[in-house]
């Protein structure tokens, strides 16, 4: 089990990423189509500024990438390999596995991305 003030926690969790007390998320289920990204403007804990300058999670869509390489690496592997899959099995499955983990994909590339920017504060933390 993951520890408060270890930047994982932070980013699986969707956590902020000063205190890790509060969800940065106005909806926690990220399947919540229209809401996947609707994020509070400030931690209601330790005040802090999620969106640090205009467009700030533009850069995310780098980190965005990355990951999305990995679950599709991830399907590949999987598919290919342990239930011997056609190219053409692996490929739809790549596809069934970005198509159904998108939201997932931005909201972890975002939790990455604001995690460079900010670390843990243990004096913010609730006691």
């Amino acid at each position: 089990m993951l520890k408060k003030g270890l930047k994982l926690y932070s980013i699986l969790n969707g956590s902020c990423p000063k205190c890790h007390e509060e969800s940065m998320y106005k909806n926690t289920n990220p399947y919540v189509l229209p809401e996947v990204l609707d994020m509070h403007n400030t931690c209601s804990n330790c005040k802090t500024k999620y969106k640090i300058e205009p467009s700030f999670f533009y850069g995310s869509m780098y980190v965005s990438y990355a990951v999305g390489i990995a679950f599709a690496t991830a399907a590949f592997v999987i598919s290919f390999f342990l239930f011997n899959a056609s190219l053409m099995q692996v490929f739809i499955a790549i596809v069934i596995t970005l198509i159904i983990c998108l939201p997932i994909i931005l909201r972890l590339s975002r939790n990455i991305w604001i995690n460079f920017f900010m670390s843990y504060d243990k004096s913010l933390a609730k006691k």
